[in-house]
């Protein structure tokens, strides 16, 4: 029996469909995180330190040089890693930007004397979120800097776990490579601080953690229940789970390629989830071959085979069209299309309209979105593409609106008549005082 279930498109339950929640008891140990660093500030956070990391430093900021050296060390330890890094943040800088051009900042005379408009504002601090797990995630440093400083945040700050330092006192310290990348990125401050801990500290500032204006980045549920908790009290990107990926393939595709996109998201979580739909019994069952093979020599199959075996399927379906609308239904965090060019997969291109990221053709692996294509790979999971894109710099940025009046003008006083007879219209007599008052 194969490690994959291999299902027909009308087999699937409904439960396929759903958002995966992977919070459950979480809360209320949360709550209890944030109301003590509310209340107690960096004393809660060095009580949570030595409970949770096992680690409690002396202070929370890690002095500039400190990264800066581990950028240094990285270079000449590692220079085709370095390099790597540096490609990594150059795309990723590079999309961002232009991005940031698409907003606009504009004013139009709607009517005469009536001048609106826009204007796109960074927020005044961003703080960014990355953990050091078993998996330190240097490409997450990039991700999250990247659509920040293009935005024009005046200030980007990182928290990230504390490690033991290399001179065994109690000096801040965190794992070299998260130090190294957020040196090259030119984020300006870093603390050793991590878990909900962390976002209680910068959505609501203690001595040491500025409060920031929105936090952004990935980590465990108990930071995206941390982070759930304190929006409103600030922003946050979104609500991410473990990693999805949905792959539509024909009979043109590399069974060994969609095997290892698969196995690719697989190996980062037991949660995470692997699909594969398409119309064709033989490419299904030589990636499901694929998949075992290649499960053999993976040094993460430990973890990349509780996820395949136990999350993901291969779905047949009767058309690359039905395909299409699961894919649609299923709202996947990224979205592989393994078809042949011509008028098919571009009429699936059109067609989808439910994904994180979208990648077209053979080509396209989905690993270039996690580390190397521009693209940010922090993407919505768990059916929320439904609703939302990935993390941008709109994340970043504020859409104000402006008004100009000249009340002499017949535009102008077109308006304050209309809003005086609303301001009657609801019971608001000050309302409607206030447009009056500007016709005499």
């Amino acid at each position: 029996m194969s490690v994959i279930p291999i299902v027909s498109a009308g087999s699937l339950p409904e439960s396929f469909f759903a958002p995966r929640t992977f919070s459950a008891g979480t809360a209320e140990t949360v709550a209890g995180i944030l109301e003590q660093v509310h209340r107690d500030g960096d004393a809660a956070l060095h009580r949570f330190a030595e409970q949770f990391d096992r680690i409690n430093p002396e202070y929370f900021e890690i002095p500039a040089e400190t990264a800066t050296r581990a950028a240094g060390d990285l270079q000449k330890k590692y220079p085709a890693r370095y390099d790597a890094l540096c490609y990594s943040r150059d795309l990723a800088l590079k999309f961002a930007r232009m991005q940031r051009e698409s907003f606009t900042d504009f004013e139009s005379e709607l009517e005469p004397g009536l001048f609106t408009g826009q204007r796109t504002i960074p927020v005044d601090r961003a703080g960014l979120y990355v953990p050091a797990g078993r998996f330190p995630l240097l490409s997450s440093v990039i991700m999250t800097a990247a659509p920040a400083l293009a935005a024009g945040c005046p200030e980007v700050i990182l928290c990230t776990p504390p490690r033991p330092h290399p001179d065994g006192n109690r000096s801040p310290y965190a794992d070299l490579g998260i130090l190294a990348v957020a040196s090259l990125c030119g984020i300006h401050r870093i603390f050793a601080c991590g878990g909900a801990q962390a976002i209680a500290a910068m959505a609501y500032g203690t001595e040491s953690i500025p409060r920031c204006d929105v936090i952004a980045g990935p980590g465990n549920k108990y930071v995206a229940e941390a982070k759930r908790q304190v929006y409103g009290t600030t922003g946050i990107d979104m609500l991410a789970g473990p990693t999805e990926v949905f792959i539509i393939a024909d009979e043109s595709a590399n069974a060994e390629w969609v095997a290892a996109d698969m196995l690719a998201q697989a190996e980062h979580d037991p949660d995470a989830q692997a699909v594969l739909a398409t119309p064709s019994r033989a490419l299904a069952e030589a990636t499901a071959q694929a998949i075992e093979r290649q499960l053999a020599n993976l040094a993460t199959a430990e973890t990349a085979r509780r996820s395949i075996s136990g999350n993901s399927c291969i779905i047949i379906t009767d058309t690359l069209e039905t395909a299409a609308d699961i894919a649609n239904r299923k709202a996947p965090e990224h979205l592989e299309l393994a078809v042949a060019p011509g008028r098919a997969r571009d009429t699936l291109a059109a067609t989808v309209h439910n994904f994180g990221s979208l990648f077209i053709g053979h080509g396209a692996a989905e690993v270039l979105g996690d580390y190397a294509a521009g693209l940010n790979h922090t993407l919505p999971t768990s059916t929320t593409a439904r609703f939302t894109g990935g993390l941008s710099v709109r994340c970043f940025l504020k859409t104000v609106t402006t008004l100009r009046a000249d009340t002499r003008a017949p535009g102008c006083r077109k308006s304050l008549q209309a809003a005086a007879e609303l301001g009657d219209a609801e019971g608001l007599a000050g309302h409607a005082q206030a447009a009056r008052i500007r016709l005499c």
